[in-house]
């Protein structure tokens, strides 16, 4: 084992103690990602008189519906007592391994993904940096703090983050899936609020490790510093995780500083937070999806919205009859020579000549282009993020799924404006992070908002 062990060290993978809930339903257990739905508090309160009074993940994170309410500081007290009430009153079985994962969503079926570990070391969501766990978009600092405060001495952690690794000829996964199911289900069944189902399997032999090393090694290849890691979901909540790894280390070096009997073999300190609990997926699966995430300005109008736009490189606009027309020209807009998807689309790796964006405001919807190329994002973001430094009064959100973009900005009042994004291909994606960094915040989504991980594997942190 030791050897398979150090084989995984160094592809910044550690075999995780996974903490699963002991005979309680799956249904009111899981809860999906807490970065979602930020705009709709009544899913959330579905979702707390679904969970009902059973043990459930809802109690062990903190919706960002309500991140900005008074009373955060009660709130994350809350979190870690039922942290340690479900670990003092035998809520968890506890097994050493990997859980190899297979969802069906709403809109895709047979998604395969690893519960896993990693190695905080190898992360590093600097622009310039070369990793081995790399992030896909700009990290915004300002984030995180509220985050940190969550997982500062949390008894326990539970995770929503995703990295997706390059295996174009989707071996990996796959393999990893026949091994597991000669097995039985360690659980199995349906996600609430009509999330679809999901099946897990322990993978906690050594065959089945050496099988994951071997795997992950050929993937990584012989570079210097490869990139085998992309961040495809939880970008802030992997950087919060890096911060307080830090903040470990340096309360640590400060402890040994002052001590009579310092230690100055210089090794790292050994801590379950120096590792974060993960779901590893491939992106060239075909049931993940790549779709854009959309942006909705709170204060601006219909005609404010587009007078912010015009600055844009030959901005023109035209007024549409309503969302299908705004919907249907925007997806189709940007289409790219030699793309293999229906109707184009914008690509990741390759720059396209102009971009579309929809707006959408009560009853009032427009088609805005502009020669600006490259990803959406690239150009849209740095204006938001001007308009709002420049005027307090507004703000803006980061929503997933075009009904629910339409759903808000069709509010009657006109002080709500959706801006309505063209997709996103998911080819390209490590090429294009590995030669230019990050994209922009918040440039694409792993499917739609329904489709998000849900918390169910645990694993000790601070308990």
């Amino acid at each position: 084992m030791g050897n398979t062990r150090q084989r995984l060290e160094k592809l910044g993978v550690e075999i995780p103690e996974i903490l699963l809930p002991r005979e309680i339903g799956l249904e009111k257990w899981a809860v999906i990602a807490c970065d979602q739905f930020t705009q709709d508090r009544s899913y959330w309160k579905k979702v707390r008189e679904f969970a009902g009074g059973s043990p459930s993940a809802l109690h062990l994170i903190f919706s960002e519906a309500f991140l900005e309410d008074t009373g955060r500081t009660e709130k994350i007290g809350d979190i870690h007592r039922a942290m340690r009430g479900y670990l003092e009153g035998g809520v968890f079985t506890s097994r050493r391994g990997f859980v190899y994962v297979e969802r069906d969503t709403p809109f895709n079926r047979g998604r395969r993904g690893l519960v896993a570990a990693v190695d905080l070391e190898r992360y590093d969501w600097s622009p310039d940096a070369k990793p081995l766990i790399r992030a896909t978009e700009g990290t915004v600092t300002e984030r995180l703090p509220p985050r940190m405060d969550i997982r500062r001495n949390a008894p326990l952690e539970t995770t929503h983050v995703i990295l997706l690794i390059n295996d174009e000829t989707d071996t990996l996964l796959r393999g990893l899936g026949e091994r597991a199911k000669k097995s039985a289900p360690a659980y199995r069944g349906e996600l609430m609020l009509n999330s679809g189902e999901i099946n897990g399997w322990f993978l906690d032999t050594e065959d089945d490790w050496d099988y994951l090393a071997s795997g992950l090694e050929k993937l990584a290849g012989n570079d210097i510093n490869p990139f085998l890691f992309a961040v495809g979901d939880g970008n802030h909540s992997l950087a919060c995780a890096k911060r307080i790894w830090e903040e470990y280390k340096a309360q640590c070096a400060a402890d040994q500083a002052n001590s009579v009997t310092t230690n100055n073999s210089g090794s790292l300190p050994v801590h379950p937070c120096r590792y974060a609990l993960v779901e590893i997926e491939n992106i060239y699966d075909q049931a993940i999806r790549f779709e854009p995430i959309h942006r909705v300005v709170f204060g601006p109008g219909f005609d404010e919205t587009l007078k912010l736009l015009s600055t844009l490189p030959d901005f023109s606009c035209l007024e549409l009859t309503g969302r299908e027309e705004t919907t249907r020209l925007v997806t189709c807009a940007n289409c790219v020579v030699g793309a293999d998807t229906a109707g184009g689309a914008n690509a990741v790796g390759e720059p396209v000549k102009e971009n579309r964006f929809g707006i959408v405001s009560g009853n009032r919807y427009a088609l805005v282009e502009t020669s600006a190329g490259g990803i959406a994002t690239a150009i849209l973001q740095p204006l938001l993020d001007r308009a709002v430094n420049d005027n307090s009064t507004l703000s803006v959100d980061y929503i997933h799924g075009e009904d629910e973009l339409f759903r808000l900005a069709g509010a009657p009042g006109g002080q709500v404006t959706g801006i309505l994004l063209p997709p996103v291909q998911k080819a390209g994606l490590f090429e294009t992070v590995a030669r230019h960094g990050p994209l922009p915040r918040k440039s694409f989504s792993m499917g739609e908002a329904e489709e998000k991980r849900f918390y169910i594997e645990c694993r000790k942190l601070f308990g």
